[in-house]
């Protein structure tokens, strides 16, 4: 296996383009997959309960201490950031906004980077923010992979923009072509 995770970034317009990403991934996919799509701090687990009834791959809120797991997505509560531990835990914090997010993208991809290095896979998809634009280039930073929605193809272009132009990104490609991408890097 050539990468060890994959961490995915979304806000507006990302419902739609996860449920795709992920539809793409099959059950058997053989690394876990972390989740910041940019929620109300209101809301419930309804992406968590959609995403797991339209994907073949396990989806799950992130729990506190939580070991990573093959072939489960696991997606940040609504009002907490989710951190990757060197020892591929989770952990879950309630500190301060970045970048007027709570999960933020950002948090997640530079500590996901920190834990996985060069066996990671960072993806941004549509958002109308640059949040995950600075995460993205940690991880290519330690030798990492970097994918980014093509923003023609994007609800909201923003986010792979800003992404596109803080970071050397590997590749840029419509929605519908994501999930291929990443089960190649992921499998070789």
């Amino acid at each position: 296996m050539r990468n060890q995770a994959v961490v995915i970034g979304a806000s507006a317009g990302g419902l739609e383009a996860l449920r795709i990403v992920l539809a793409g991934l099959g059950e058997n996919f053989p690394a876990p997959v972390i989740i910041v799509q940019h929620l109300s701090p209101e809301s419930d687990n309804f992406l968590t309960t959609l995403l797991a009834n339209q994907c073949r791959l396990r989806v799950k809120e992130a729990e506190e201490k939580e070991l990573l797991q093959p072939g489960c997505a696991y997606v940040a509560p609504p009002n907490y950031h989710l951190l990757v531990e060197l020892d591929h835990t989770l952990t879950l914090s309630v500190d301060a906004r970045v970048n007027f997010s709570r999960p933020a993208i950002d948090v997640l991809f530079e500590t996901a980077a920190e834990a996985y290095g060069d066996k990671l896979v960072g993806v941004i998809l549509t958002g109308a923010n640059e949040d995950g634009s600075l995460g993205l280039q940690r991880i290519k930073s330690l030798g990492g992979t970097t994918v980014v929605q093509d923003p023609r193809t994007a609800v909201e272009q923003r986010m792979p923009l800003a992404a596109i132009a803080k970071s050397r990104v590997d590749y840029v490609v419509p929605l519908t072509e994501i999930g291929v991408l990443i089960k190649q890097l992921v499998e070789g």
